[in-house]
């Protein structure tokens, strides 16, 4: 409520019911990977074809961001988040019975529609029930979520799903999408508890605001907009490496097997970093350590070039430490922007995202057409680093302004 200062300790069970709805998109984002070789011998698809499945999803995403950080808004995260597991449910259920590459397509495709409810979301509930330090740590907390939901779908896949389903892809992905299903259920549950209905009750009692207003209130913003110049840059390096990477290593002479292992470095790094990074990032400090991730990132894109070795292992360190956390620490930022704040943290959101994954489209479109056009990765990879110097740019620019505010003045923190 307003100008509470006690927390509610039902804050921690809002944070754990999203970050298992976030664990499965992130399991769901990851789980086509592995089933690549059954699912194109099965459909009779070329790998150019399964690469259009695999980014579609995306496509949608840029187009249902905006309007999805609205609905957000406009409904309340109880609703809006359990639609999302029903909507990353049912794509996992249709591409289970997929019979040709447009089935597949629209199957996948329909993730874009449910996917961002959960991205915009998770950060609106932060904004509501947290305060503070606490923000840092909770974002670091709830976005190790995506992150296990990958590392389960790309180890356990093959090495255990499959076996247990006797080889049928299709029984993998159907299980996956009731698992999502039932986080929905979870997550329905616990935000059905009394702190989150009086929680909604005070929200639901403000104004409602015409979200055209919103949207354009928030873009004549200009540290906002340089916040979402800024999730351009970061989506393209962060989507065009984890897209590259075994490439990239075995381009430099390491062999399948080993790019698959080193590959897997930067995520637990990722991993270690989520949880330590954000939670050290507290307002005096926050664009300091934005600062120096995007130098960590572009010496990780220069490290990369080594091959094998030390400097390698450095490089993929840091590269997991970085995307971890840039985007993370980017959306605090934008989450302390004076003028925005619970009531809007939806469409900034959509706002954020939406420009985001203009990024993560063209990174690894632009990293693999530099490959075909060189014959090798070197020049995506100093592409790269100079993402990462006009990031620090953006950032010094974003230094000089003043439209940040006290983490302390939000209008609401879930106080108890």
């Amino acid at each position: 409520m307003p100008g509470t200062t006690t927390p509610n300790p039902y804050r921690w069970m809002m944070l754990a019911g999203v970050w298992l709805v976030y664990y499965c998109f992130g399991l769901q984002t990851a789980a086509m990977a592995p089933l690549v070789k059954p699912v194109t011998d099965d459909l009779g698809l070329s790998y150019s074809a399964m690469g259009a499945v695999l980014g579609a999803w995306q496509l949608v995403y840029i187009a249902t961001a905006l309007p999805c950080g609205a609905f957000l808004d406009r409904v309340g995260l109880r609703r809006a988040l359990f639609l999302s597991a029903v909507i990353m449910a049912s794509s996992g259920m249709l591409r289970a019975l997929a019979v040709d590459h447009l089935t597949l397509f629209l199957a996948v495709a329909l993730f874009g529609f449910g996917g961002p409810l959960i991205s915009i979301g998770a950060p609106k509930l932060i904004s509501q029930w947290f305060a503070g330090k606490e923000r840092g740590l909770a974002m670091g907390l709830y976005i190790t979520g995506p992150s296990l939901g990958n590392i389960t779908a790309l180890a356990l896949t093959n090495s255990v799903m499959m076996p247990l389903a006797d080889g049928n892809w299709r029984a993998v992905l159907s299980t996956y999408a009731a698992f999502a299903l039932g986080a929905g259920m979870v997550w329905l549950a616990i935000s059905s508890h009394q702190a989150n209905r009086k929680m909604e009750a005070t929200v639901d009692a403000r104004p409602k605001q015409n979200q055209v207003q919103v949207f354009s209130a928030l873009l004549r913003l200009r540290p906002v907009r340089i916040v979402l110049l800024m999730s351009i840059g970061i989506f393209f390096f962060n989507h065009a490496l984890n897209s590259w990477l075994p490439e990239i290593l075995r381009s430099g002479g390491m062999d399948a097997t080993s790019a698959g292992y080193w590959s897997s470095v930067p995520t637990a790094m990722g991993i270690i970093g989520a949880l330590l990074i954000p939670r050290l990032a507290i307002p005096s400090r926050r664009l300091f350590i934005l600062f120096a991730l995007f130098v960590g990132a572009a010496a990780a894109s220069l490290l990369l070039q080594s091959g094998a070795g030390l400097p390698l292992a450095v490089g993929l360190t840091l590269q997991g430490l970085a995307r971890s956390s840039m985007m993370t620490v980017s959306v605090l930022v934008l989450m302390e922007t004076r003028d925005v704040d619970s009531r809007n943290m939806g469409a900034a959101g959509g706002l954020f995202f939406s420009a985001a994954e203009i990024g993560g489209v063209l990174g690894p479109l632009t990293i693999g057409s530099l490959s075909d056009l060189t014959g090798g990765f070197t020049a995506g990879l100093y592409l790269l680093t100079g993402i990462c110097v006009v990031l620090m740019a953006l950032l010094w620019v974003l230094r000089g302004e003043s439209g940040t505010k006290d983490p302390a003045g939000d209008d609401h923190r879930g106080g108890g």
